[in-house]
């Protein structure tokens, strides 16, 4: 054909280059990796080698006492389906009952734990570091666990990094080197700078436990205000390349903010605000995305007081599912039946629809009901599809 340029690529000198770092960057097209449903987070002085354990029956015990039958899942859940309520109620007994009910546990040396005394604190880690060298050595050691370490805004990073430092080099020691799944909580990133700091910390304390570079890898937790202006992707580079995911904190965003009491809950829309600017800054990379929690656990051990807290708890789940927040934290083992169910529900409702769109997409075909999907949209029904089986297990 006539053309009138007759060398487009000349006057795009600099494609090449932006091309590479699009590419180097993008990961919409692929599967996502699993990733727990919850994380369950333990003051350091409370934790043990039961601790998970005893979450789960506890769990399974309340399940068993309020939550017998599908009939009574649905009620509570408002589950319109009676398949769908038996089939969720089936695979939550199993979960609660199985040895991997905590997908993720995390040891909390900040604001669940408080301030200690300096030499407290270090036997605190040690004890933690000990328990979990018994769990790794029984199996027991959940699928992702870790650390919550003091924030560098309280104005001592070597409280942080000594905590951690402790931790690390008596559970190395004992285990005879890093259990499978750690990460390490880095709350309240307040300054960009923080980050790169902490990322030089964690490479100074591989080098000297002899771990793999990268063995470290942290989750930074969006809990102000102060930090929405410098979320991007490019953070993973502040991080030197291991920031792993980012964690929304609720209470300390929603004080920040100068809500009233009554309204620091997970559904208030400054949260929607801030979980929307996570989204759209780690869109398209590797970092996963976790919810808050709710702060609270039954009134009293009456079936109208669990009950009462399983739908509130269902509905604030709810809420982040459905705005693409696939992890949550939980605070309370009672929130370990809310959240299963929740989340079962969630994904096995739409499961076989989707599947149905996927292959009517394949072979070039309208569905049943006339719907013709772009590929986007095949693309996150595939990634739907995908983080279904992750989180039941199939």
């Amino acid at each position: 054909m006539r053309v009138t340029l007759t060398d487009p690529a000349a006057l795009i000198p600099g494609f090449a280059r932006a091309y590479a770092e699009q590419r180097a960057g993008e990961r919409a097209a692929r599967e996502p990796a699993w990733q727990p449903s919850h994380t369950v987070y333990v003051p350091a002085d409370a934790f043990g080698p039961e601790t998970a354990a005893r979450w789960a029956a506890t769990a399974s015990a309340l399940l068993a006492a309020y939550l017998r039958s599908p009939g009574a899942l649905a009620g509570v859940f408002e589950v319109d389906s009676p398949a769908l309520a038996a089939e969720v109620h089936r695979r939550v007994v199993a979960k609660l009952s199985g040895g991997r009910t905590v997908e993720d546990l995390r040891i909390d040396f900040e604001d669940g734990y408080g301030e200690r005394a300096p030499d407290e604190e270090d036997a605190h880690a040690e004890a933690a570091a000990r328990s979990v060298a018994e769990m790794h050595a029984a199996g027991t050691l959940p699928r992702r666990w870790g650390l919550r370490v003091k924030s560098f805004a309280d104005g001592d990073p070597g409280r942080a990094v000594r905590t951690l430092d402790g931790f690390l080099t008596t559970l190395t020691t004992l285990a005879g080197g890093l259990p499978r799944g750690f990460r390490v909580t880095f709350p309240k990133v307040v300054m960009e700078e923080y980050l790169g700091q902490f990322a030089t910390c964690l490479s100074a304390l591989e080098e000297g436990l002899g771990l793999p570079p990268g063995a470290l890898p942290l989750e930074m937790q969006v809990e102000d205000p102060r930090t929405l202006p410098f979320l991007r992707p490019g953070l993973v580079e502040t991080a030197r390349g291991r920031l792993a995911a980012a964690h929304f904190g609720v209470f300390d965003y929603t004080a920040a903010c100068g809500l009233a009491p009554h309204e620091q809950r997970l559904d208030h829309p400054a949260c929607d605000h801030a979980r929307h600017a996570m989204l759209a800054a780690f869109a398209g990379t590797s970092v996963e995305l976790a919810d808050g929690s709710l702060a609270a656990a039954p009134a009293s051990e009456s079936a109208s007081d669990v009950r009462a807290l399983w739908r509130r708890h269902a509905e604030v789940v709810r809420h982040s599912l459905a705005h693409g927040y696939y992890q949550g934290w939980d605070m309370h083992p009672a929130h370990l039946v809310s959240r299963f169910v929740t989340t079962y529900a969630f994904h096995l409702e739409h499961r076989d629809r989707y599947a149905s769109r996927v292959a009517a997409f394949v072979e070039r075909r309208a569905t049943g009901d006339g719907a013709l999907d772009e590929p986007a949209t095949v693309r996150t029904l595939t990634a739907a599809l995908a983080r279904a089986g992750h989180a039941l297990g199939d």
